[in-house]
């Protein structure tokens, strides 16, 4: 469809417009970053339980980082089926549908007695939450033109870094049940830490529509306008054009924004699942005050949330997104590489922080990029597949570093691997405005 063939549009004003918009927001963007929340703190709370589990349980670095990571490798193979049956029956049944299995799988955690039952459970944990998230992010794209959809984004995958904040204490404080009734303290945290995402799963039955189409909390005029300005936000950036399902597969950008996007998963994941331990290795009373650790590890979370909004806001007001995204892969690179050289826990504490600010601004404009991109079908496939690949991204980074870890008893390797990534997938995210910009005119 082009602009000319949008035809009885309703006026609405630019202040109307952002009204709507603001009202769209509030609407939808708390509710959402809750069920993101417990997505979040259900699929790294494991980072937090490691400590007392390798003890208890006799794990190694190695036996650790392959659990850790194998979650991403059901998440990865599920993913685009999930995502793809989400549009054929609806968000409303299917978010519903994942949140309740993950959430039941995730307290199954508790019964963890062996390296076998913890790659078994953590594999199911993925196939579980597979299509949780391009399915929100798909979602996003049913409410918010691409000119809204950086800040929309970004408000939304604050949550990921949030979660870390509202994980980091609440891990600790159920840490120390450990003893009640017989149970282990990271018994306890992820029986506490899935019941949560079983109930809001129930709740999405009842609070999600499925498109404005379906909203009753918008007016009759709001609904039409709103349905016209998403359907020319996407003539106007060509994404019409690529509409069917293997239009994402042909497209030299979505393949640059894949890689891109494996490479920040990669990130997400080192510092998700070992920062602990690695703030841990460093501290003078190494293994003895797990609960302390995971107080430590709220910081870096904190700020990334907060830059997290400044950076979809500074995309958004340009309207640019392949700068951003570079200027925040340069800044996880030399977090890394800080990170690799500390010697204790304050300076690492502090390199982390700027590489979890680098890496999770980096969602509000690589999600704009990505979805301003291509259009329907085709949309639901490029998102699928670049989380399917991102998904096998989050399994590389926290594997390979167990690999590391225990082949040279250091973490620094992996930390400076880690850190080239990055700064490649910063021209590489320079790269992508060129071929956007010669499919735009084609």
């Amino acid at each position: 469809m082009t602009p000319s063939e949008i035809t009885n549009t309703p006026d609405i004003d630019s202040t109307h417009a952002r009204a709507l918009y603001r009202k769209i927001t509030w609407r939808l963007i708390p509710y959402l970053f809750l069920l993101y929340i417990v997505a979040y703190v259900d699929r790294v709370n494991v980072g937090f339980a490691a400590m007392d589990m390798k003890r208890q349980l006799g794990f190694s670095d190695t036996v650790y980082g392959t659990g850790a990571g194998i979650f991403f490798l059901g998440y990865a193979l599920f993913d685009m089926p999930s995502n793809l049956v989400l549009q054929r029956v609806g968000t409303r049944l299917w978010i519903a549908r994942i949140m309740i299995t993950w959430g039941l799988i995730a307290s199954c955690m508790s019964f963890i007695h062996s390296a076998g039952s913890f790659y078994a459970l953590r594999f199911l944990l993925g196939v579980g939450e597979a299509g949780f998230v391009p399915g929100m992010l798909l979602y996003l794209t049913y409410w918010f033109p691409s000119h809204e959809r950086a800040r929309a984004v970004a408000w939304f995958m604050t949550a990921t870094s949030l979660a870390g904040v509202v994980g980091g204490p609440l891990s600790s404080a159920l840490l120390k049940l450990d003893g009640l009734w017989g149970l282990h303290g990271w018994q306890w945290l992820f029986i506490a830490e899935g019941i949560p995402t079983i109930l809001l799963g129930v709740s999405v039955l009842f609070i999600l529509k499925d498109g404005p189409e379906q909203a009753d909390w918008l007016t009759a005029e709001e609904r039409h306008w709103l349905t016209n300005e998403l359907e020319l936000d996407r003539a106007r950036y060509g994404a019409t054009k690529h509409h069917a399902f293997t239009d994402a597969f042909r497209l030299p950008a979505v393949w640059m924004l894949a890689f891109v996007y494996v490479s920040i998963q990669i990130g997400v994941y080192i510092v998700n699942l070992w920062m602990p331990l690695m703030l841990d290795s460093l501290s003078s009373n190494a293994g003895h005050d797990a609960s302390m650790i995971a107080r430590y590890s709220t910081l870096p979370y904190l700020l990334a949330a907060a830059f997290t909004v400044f950076i979809g806001w500074s995309s958004d007001r340009s309207n640019e997104r392949s700068g951003h995204l570079a200027g925040c892969m340069a800044l996880a690179a030399a977090g890394f590489a800080w990170a690799a050289m500390a010697g204790s826990v304050s300076i690492a504490l502090c390199a982390f922080c700027l590489a979890a600010m680098g890496l999770w601004s980096t969602m509000g404009p690589f999600w704009a990029l990505m979805t301003r991109t291509v259009a329907g079908t085709a949309a639901a496939a490029g998102v699928a597949l670049i989380t399917t690949l991102g998904g096998f991204g989050g399994f590389l980074g926290p594997y390979i570093t167990g690999r590391l870890r225990e082949a040279t008893h250091s973490f620094s390797n992996g930390l400076y691997a880690v850190s080239v990534l990055a700064l490649i997938a910063a021209l590489v995210s320079i790269a992508t405005r060129g071929l956007k910009q010669q499919q735009t005119q084609s």
